[in-house]
């Protein structure tokens, strides 16, 4: 479900993958339970995070993402 991501953008979707991925760890949860709790595939959240690389998503998932993670 990645989108391409704009030149323009780039920076900001791997910025938003890094804090993504570090509050999960924070929080202790794995990939799977954050998939799980947001209703997304485990192989979508690790293209999310993936270090280096721009993996688009959608507004939905992001929303569903900040719920998992108890961020407002």
């Amino acid at each position: 479900m990645s989108k391409e991501v704009s030149f323009k953008n780039r920076g900001r979707f791997i910025q938003l993958g890094l804090a993504i991925s570090s509050l999960r760890k924070i929080r202790g949860i794995s990939q799977e339970k954050l998939a799980e709790k947001a209703g997304v595939s485990r192989s979508l959240i690790s293209a999310i995070e993936a270090p280096g690389l721009a993996n688009g998503f959608s507004l939905e998932v992001f929303f569903d993402l900040a719920d998992a993670l108890d961020v407002d």
